[in-house]
C-alpha cells in the first residue's frame, strides 16, 4: 500500500489476531484457506509482522470475515504533522522551500548599437 507523506499508516493484523486467540502466524494459515485464500507460510508471516504496501481485496475481504471486523479495524491512517516531515541535511541546514529551488529567469539586454 501507498502511503501519503502525510499520513502514516498503522496496520493491526497481530492485535486482531491476539485477541482472537492467535498466536503464532502460522495460526492464520488454515482460517485463510477456508477463505479460499491459499498463501505461503513465509506470505503469511510477512502479512502478519509487516505493514503491507499493497493489500489484494480478496485478503483483506477473508481478514475482515476472520476477524468480523471492518478494514477499518485492520487499517488505522493517522496524519502526521508537517513539520515532523522536514529532514536536516548533513551540514544541519534545513530543506529548501520551493520557492529557493526554482530557477531565476534570465534578463536579456540588447547590445547598445554602434554610432557609426
Amino acid at each position: 500500500m501507498t502511503t501519503n507523506s502525510d499520513e502514516q499508516v498503522q496496520w493491526n493484523l497481530r492485535a486482531m489476531m491476539s485477541a482472537a486467540g492467535m498466536f503464532q502466524t502460522t495460526d492464520l494459515r488454515g482460517p485463510l484457506q477456508e477463505q479460499g485464500v491459499v498463501l505461503s507460510r513465509e506470505q503469511v508471516f510477512r502479512l502478519v509482522t509487516k505493514t503491507p504496501d499493497r493489500l489484494n481485496m480478496t485478503v483483506l475481504a477473508a481478514l475482515c470475515r476472520i476477524f468480523s471486523c471492518t478494514p477499518n479495524d485492520l487499517i488505522e491512517i493517522r496524519a502526521v504533522a508537517k513539520a515532523a516531515k522536514r529532514r536536516a541535511y548533513s551540514t544541519g541546514m534545513t530543506n529548501p522551500g520551493i520557492a529557493e529551488l526554482r530557477p531565476i529567469p534570465a534578463r536579456l539586454h540588447r547590445p547598445a548599437e554602434p554610432n557609426g
